[in-house]
């Protein structure tokens, strides 16, 4: 990751944030509701919990055939990342709830998908949020050699088959959480001193991390092996809970930011961006399937990662609602509106730069 201080133009030329937020603003004070998570909100924690935690207990206290035992784990993964888009994401945006408490313990959430909190909100809130598809700043855009998700990337040969590879590393996501990926996050944030808020305490950070990774093992692998459940079931049905969850999750995020739509500039010598920073969200960021009920419901409305990444403090339930205030102020101003209609063209066309991503540069 790069050193050199970033920044983006304090006006707005032409004036789009100012007037979007208004626009958005009198849309919640003429409906009269909090921009925060609602009833309907509630009942989608419970059922993606439900999702996620009921075929545990179903696989720890009945003797199920194989075949049914693996597919509790699939069911297993989905209620995961269902948890991860709709709970923890909200939470630790503080959009969950209008109150503190309520944000912190659903955001705890993430203990129990084999993340840590602090992570979470320096790579996602910090760093993706404010330098979104900047090379250099903005972590979602690495992975290290193995696949080139910007052209500013040093190209290497493997790279012309990732179009192929890359579908099968996207489920190891959340298994490199609770293996490796947090333990190196830790270090190199905090040796960066970098925090969302106040700046922790370094040995209160580092213990919660390791005692929380230990009760992460003693749910998902301990206990399993106490109550007599054969050791390589509980090993293939671990991975295959990570690897479903990881490979939703990776989709999701890739068909936000690593299509061809997706702009990734660079700033100037000085640091500056070339654009506001509401502008930049615009050109770096595309939706998908925005009219698809099932999508809406189940991605936590990551599907508008526009209206989200513009407004990362209003919950998911709200996003359907304000799009057509965000794409009307957009054209308005002659601005970007990215989108695809549905999730199979933005799949296919994801796919599709990852091959223009993976050709060398010279005969791209």
């Amino acid at each position: 990751m790069l050193k050199k201080s970033v920044t983006f133009p304090r006006t707005d030329s032409v004036k789009f944030f100012k007037t979007l937020n208004q626009r958005v603003n009198q849309y919640f004070n003429e409906k009269g509701i909090k921009r925060t998570g609602n009833a309907k909100l509630w009942l989608k924690t419970l059922v993606m919990f439900g999702l996620f935690l009921s075929p545990y207990f179903l696989l720890l206290t009945l003797n199920l055939p194989g075949w049914s035992q693996l597919l509790l784990t699939i069911v297993m993964g989905i209620g995961m990342a269902g948890v991860g888009m709709n709970v923890m994401h909200d939470a630790n945006h503080g959009s969950f709830s209008s109150k503190s408490w309520i944000n912190r313990l659903m955001g705890s959430s993430i203990y129990l998908l084999a993340g840590n909190v602090y992570n979470w909100k320096v790579q996602h809130n910090v760093l993706h949020h404010t330098y979104t598809n900047v090379h250099g700043h903005d972590e979602d855009l690495e992975a290290g050699r193995i696949l080139r998700f910007s052209e500013h990337t040093k190209w290497r040969k493997h790279h012309k088959f990732q179009h192929y590879y890359s579908i099968l590393l996207y489920g190891l996501l959340t298994i490199n959480w609770a293996i490796t990926t947090d333990f190196l996050q830790m270090f190199r944030y905090m040796k960066r001193g970098l925090a969302y808020g106040k700046f922790p305490s370094p040995l209160a950070n580092w213990s919660k991390l390791v005692i929380s990774k230990v009760i992460y093992a003693m749910i998902w692998v301990i206990i399993p092996l106490l109550l007599n459940l054969v050791w390589w079931k509980v090993v293939i049905g671990f991975f295959v809970m990570h690897y479903t969850a990881g490979l939703i999750l990776s989709v999701v995020f890739q068909l936000a930011h690593v299509m061809d739509e997706a702009e990734m500039p660079l700033p100037r010598e000085d640091g500056l961006m070339a654009n506001s920073w509401a502008i930049h969200q615009l050109k770096t960021t595309v939706n998908f399937a925005r009219k698809n009920r099932l999508i809406n419901w189940y991605t936590g409305g990551l599907n508008h990662q526009v209206e989200h990444h513009i407004f990362p403090n209003i919950s998911h339930v709200h996003y359907q609602k304000i799009a057509k205030i965000v794409r009307e102020t957009a054209a308005e101003f002659g601005l970007p509106y990215k989108e695809y209609g549905s999730m199979r063209q933005a799949v296919i066309a994801h796919f599709s730069h990852l091959k223009q991503l993976g050709s060398k540069p010279t005969m791209a």
